[in-house]
């Protein structure tokens, strides 16, 4: 099956299918405009337990041990720590793997030589390149032909020689080569900048046989002997557009990964094997989670009665914590005027992401892809005052956004999402306050749930923005001071905010390393001005108030795939969507197991029966479904009013009363913390 991606003729870092969060970006709790949600983040952060931003640390020599993978992140006893250099975090390994991908395509070229040559920049974990295949079709059988050539080129050690050109010069030469997307690349960096040098890198010497070279504007090894033959590889096949629309021709992609030794390649393959047994789509089928229906469409999710309770523990939990931190819950329509996402500016700026418009009664509606402009609408119903705020209005709201069929990927990029959205409308002298509000929530929700390490990035105002000095430097140095007050380590993006306002990124680390963006707080000077936002202030004159987007999770359904790999599908006690099994040995204890199952439900505890099979075979169905708790149910327990305790995590515990069972289990879920 070949993937449809987009593909757009600029650097920016991106993920191989698989490995993580790239594969799908996060739902964003901005408006229209939309913040720039990086899919790495650069610099260190602070973790609650611990943590370095300038690595990513794999158990690499062992593997994660069983163990590991089952509770989701305990600590395996034998482990080799192995260093795999983030790429924003180094030169070397940036140049490597563009460099790999220079040696791919004229590797390609040699094999194919008809093929035409479009992008290919070093990414997350590798390298890809786009190719204009002319008819000939590759399969990943192909790719072995392709690793061997490149082995070849990489064994005669032939250097990389970076050499200006005019302009006129290179197109010259592209047209000789016949390379018409180069020749549209090179337009486009004329027409941004005329003055900007055009510089063609070389692989091996001009009028050589061993030689080809690319327009590029680096950078490269010395050589390509610099690249280590035992420590890339070629990966995977993929379908792209070209600048990603899909109104242009479909190229080739073909991903790889490069790295400095062969230890760490060996490392990143454990990583993959390990992302692989964890991907949420196989364990949400595996598990009757949730499913995607061909007859419903693309990106639309069906929970199942199993994901569906899970669910439902953590959007109580969400409403519950919100409410004991002063926030209001709010509901909103799931359409509006398309007069509304004209005064948002949606239309203008959103508009490839929104749905058709729908004619009800000769007016024009839409799906709404974002709850702000709803919670602005409510409050502008009434007058405010500054003794009002600030107002906290918190929304789990379903919204919808339009995802080519290609870039959609299990619940991580979907079409119908619900945001856990709120917004804060609040003085400017109470921003740093909210802020920290904002942080120690996210904090506490995310230990929770297990996540402890993170990372944090703070984008500060960009070249065009809207809103006066004043009002950025006061958001900025409150952004700063709430950082500061919870003693987090960050890292500051210079112009890296939205127009509308600066913000923090919040990017959790799960249990086999990998880096998922979440958390977002966003401030923004836009939208208040564009819906005429007002409070009165103490002199009775009419003031913008400070408007805050944040979002905890993303999304519901993003977290929830999170969720389900960072534990492997072994949900811990208070998330699992069936918390116990009672497990009769035969038909006759059954009536026995229900009774107490009741019991059990009667105090909240999630729990079924299950019979109609051997003892063995059931208990090997409830670790099979990653189960926490089974009680067994013979004559033993029936006469003595017992269960025969088993958990997941530490095996047989052997008899407790029923009621002693029950007492222990309703404590610990409630607690969240194991049985």
């Amino acid at each position: 099956m070949i993937r449809l991606l987009r593909s757009c003729p600029s650097r920016c870092l991106a993920r191989p299918p698989g490995i993580g969060p790239g594969a799908a970006h996060p739902p964003r709790p901005d408006h229209a405009a939309g913040a720039r949600v990086g899919e790495t983040c650069a610099g260190a952060g602070r973790s609650w337990s611990s943590g370095d931003a300038a690595v990513l640390r794999l158990r690499a020599a062992t593997g994660v041990a069983e163990q590991e993978r089952a509770a989701g992140g305990a600590e395996a006893g034998s482990e080799e720590d192995v260093q795999l250099l983030a790429t924003s975090e180094s030169p070397e390994l940036l140049r490597i793997r563009h460099s790999c991908a220079h040696v791919m395509a004229m590797a390609v070229k040699q094999l194919y030589p008809t093929a035409q040559c479009t992008i290919g920049p070093a990414i997350d974990y590798g390298f890809y390149y786009d190719f204009d295949m002319d008819g000939a079709v590759v399969t990943e059988q192909d790719l072995k032909a392709i690793r061997k050539e490149m082995r070849k080129i990489v064994g005669k050690d032939l250097p990389f020689i970076c050499e200006e050109v005019s302009e006129a010069e290179a197109i010259e030469r592209i047209e000789e080569v016949g390379e018409p997307y180069k020749k549209e690349i090179l337009t486009d960096i004329v027409g941004k900048d005329a003055n900007a040098p055009i510089t063609i890198y070389h692989i091996g010497q001009k009028g050589q046989e061993d030689h080809w070279w690319d327009l590029c504007s680096g950078p490269h090894v010395e050589s390509t002997g610099k690249i280590k033959q035992d420590a890339f590889d070629l990966e995977s096949l993929a379908g792209a557009y070209w600048r990603g629309d899909e109104r242009n021709k479909q190229l080739l992609r073909i991903y790889g990964t490069a790295w400095e030794n062969k230890k760490q390649l060996k490392a990143y393959e454990r990583l993959k094997e390990e992302a692989a047994k964890r991907d949420h789509r196989k364990l949400g089928k595996q598990l009757d989670l949730f499913s995607m229906q061909e007859l419903a469409g693309p990106g639309l999710v069906f929970w199942h009665p199993k994901g569906a309770a899970v669910r439902d523990v953590i959007e109580r939990y969400w409403k519950d914590i919100h409410l004991q931190r002063g926030y209001d819950l709010v509901c909103s329509p799931h359409v509006a005027k398309a007069d509304l996402w004209c005064t948002s500016g949606h239309m203008d700026f959103y508009n490839e992401n929104m749905y058709d418009q729908m004619d009800v009664e000769d007016v024009s509606y839409q799906l709404k892809p974002m709850n702000c402009p709803f919670h602005i609408l409510m409050y502008t119903d009434a007058q405010r005052s500054y003794r009002d705020l600030p107002i906290r209005w918190a929304e789990l709201g379903t919204v919808y956004r339009y995802e080519r069929s290609g870039t959609m990927h299990g619940l991580f990029r979907v079409r119908g999402f619900t945001q856990d959205d709120a917004h804060i409308f609040c003085l400017p002298d109470q921003i740093s306050v909210e802020i920290v509000g904002v942080l120690d929530l996210i904090e506490e929700m995310m230990t929770a749930f297990g996540f402890t390490k993170y990372e944090i990035n703070l984008s500060t105002r960009p070249e065009k923005s809207v809103g006066s000095d004043a009002i950025w430097n006061t958001a900025e140095a409150a952004l700063v001071e709430a950082l500061e007050s919870k003693g987090w380590a960050y890292v500051v993006d210079n112009g890296g905010g939205a127009f509308y306002g600066p913000k923090i990124d919040v990017k959790i680390q799960d249990a086999i390393g990998r880096k998922w963006q979440c958390s977002t707080v966003q401030l923004d000077f836009n939208l208040p001005e564009r819906f005429d936002m007002s409070y009165v202030d103490a002199d009775n004159a009419k003031r913008r108030p400070i408007m805050i987007h944040r979002a905890i999770f993303g999304s519901i359904e993003r977290f929830f795939g999170i969720l389900v790999e960072n534990y492997a599908g072994a949900f811990p006690l208070w998330l699992a969507p069936v918390q116990c099994r009672l497990l009769p040995v035969t038909d006759a204890f059954t009536d026995f197991a229900k009774a107490v199952a009741s019991q059990m439900r009667d105090v909240g505890i999630r729990a079924e029966v299950c019979d109609g099979e051997r003892i063995g075979k059931l208990i090997r169905n409830a670790e099979r479904a990653k189960t926490p708790v089974m009680c067994v149910v013979g004559e033993k327990e029936v006469e003595s009013g017992t269960l025969s305790v088993r958990t997941r995590k530490d095996g047989d515990l052997g008899a407790m009363d029923v009621p002693q069972m029950i007492t222990r289990m309703k404590t610990a879920v409630e607690l969240r913390r194991d049985f």
